[in-house]
């Protein structure tokens, strides 16, 4: 569980990243939840954006992919989400 100052140096650094995958009209998938994992596990901290097509709300579709991936949603802004998952074995920030 990240504490408020680890979730705001999270929230500072995705600033700069930007948005590598989008949950569209379809459900949350089996694939995209791999996508995700597989890239949660490269970076730690990745930004996903809901289009207004998709049946969740961004904040029910952060918390849906968080619990698959047993990560932890950092921030929600209008259509767009940042999970972080720490890579235990060869972690990639300091926070």
């Amino acid at each position: 569980m990240l504490n408020s100052k680890q979730r705001a140096t999270l929230r500072g650094m995705a600033n700069t990243i930007d948005t590598i995958l989008q949950i569209g009209k379809s459900e949350v998938s089996d694939t995209l939840i791999r996508q995700v994992d597989d890239a949660l596990t490269a970076r730690e901290l990745i930004k996903l954006r809901v289009l207004e097509t998709a049946p969740y709300s961004p904040q029910e579709a952060a918390e849906l992919v968080a619990e698959k991936t047993q990560s932890e949603v950092v921030q929600v802004i209008g259509t767009r989400f940042v999970l972080y998952r720490r890579n235990r074995k060869k972690p990639v920030i300091e926070i």
